[in-house]
């Protein structure tokens, strides 16, 4: 089958730590030919998308990435299954890339759906499932912050609705003098939405990040912060560490999982602290290499070979 990977720049992939480096080597294992694609690559004629490609492959010796041979264009209705695979922030061109890739429909399997990508702000979309959540106020207003801190206890944590990676995060507490300005930060002086929730003094413990398949859970893998700070993203320097799944998160997975399904968000990372939901990733979740080194199984694989029969299914039924 033919993959259509619209991703970063190569310069961006990490080999060893990186979810789309592991589909692509998954994917050549498996005999797929894979293609590259930026955001800017994309483009719509006669209605139908298409995307500026250049092959891709995974090799032993560095760099084990690599793209070969000229550019050329390719009709994504020729593509088996597109990767929408761009790191946040989901910005103006990442938006326009969605709604170019609504004229795909009918053709490939896309992961995730475009559609749902839209709908599900990585911080927003997680109040659909409120009742699992830390107690959340989403606001710009800082006598609201506020308000929310003292009726929480005195300490929450405040993140832009925009950010990825634990940029932005901070903790908010009443004694700290720096909580009010830390406030006007966030929000731009009460210009820009945040998400303010309930401090979970649990996120000390860890943060779990649980990949899901088509709603069905492939693992999870635990990242701990650093002793002076309170975010656990690898990304920051969270370190990661093997667990499993509690009988409340199995709970929560099945309470959530529809929706996840109606949506088209096939690939999906929820963030859960102290079995609380915090965020459901879906633009390009990762720790699928550390879930796969943890386990001793192939993730990767799992879902390469989903999407091949995922693809094979629809075909039969056109």
């Amino acid at each position: 089958m033919r993959f259509v990977f619209v991703m970063d720049t190569l310069d961006r992939v990490s080999p060893d730590k990186d979810t789309t480096f592991a589909f692509i080597e998954a994917a050549q294992a498996r005999g797929h030919e894979s293609l590259h694609a930026l955001v800017s690559d994309l483009g719509v004629r006669r209605g139908r998308t298409f995307a500026r490609v250049r092959p891709l492959t995974i090799h032993d010796d560095a760099p084990r990435i690599r793209l070969s041979g000229p550019v050329h264009e390719l009709e994504l209705d020729h593509a088996d299954v597109v990767f929408i695979r761009k790191d946040p922030p989901f910005d103006r061109a990442y938006s326009y890339a969605t709604l170019l890739l609504e004229h795909a429909r009918g053709g490939p399997l896309i992961v995730n759906d475009p559609r749902g990508l839209r709908d599900a702000n990585e911080k927003l979309y997680a109040l659909n499932f409120s009742e699992w959540m830390p107690r959340t106020i989403v606001t710009a207003d800082r006598d609201a912050i506020f308000g929310f801190v003292d009726e929480v206890g005195g300490a929450a944590v405040i993140k832009p609705l925009d950010g990825a990676g634990g940029v932005g995060v901070m903790k908010l507490a009443r004694a700290d003098k720096n909580a009010r300005a830390i406030a006007d930060v966030v929000t731009y002086e009460g210009k820009r939405l945040a998400m303010v929730q309930e401090f979970l003094p649990s996120v000390t413990e860890g943060d779990k990040r649980i990949l899901l398949l088509e709603g069905e859970p492939l693992g999870a893998i635990l990242r701990v912060p650093r002793a002076d700070d309170i975010r656990s993203n690898i990304h920051v320097g969270g370190n990661v560490v093997p667990c499993e799944l509690t009988p409340r998160e199995h709970e929560l997975i099945r309470a959530i999982a529809p929706r996840l399904i109606r949506d088209g968000l096939h690939f999906v990372g929820l963030d859960v602290i102290g079995e609380h939901l915090t965020e459901v990733n879906v633009t390009s979740p990762t720790g699928i290499q550390e879930l796969g080194r943890f386990t001793g199984t192939s993730p990767a694989d799992k879902v390469i070979a989903w999407a091949e029969q995922k693809r094979a299914s629809a075909r039969a039924h056109h």
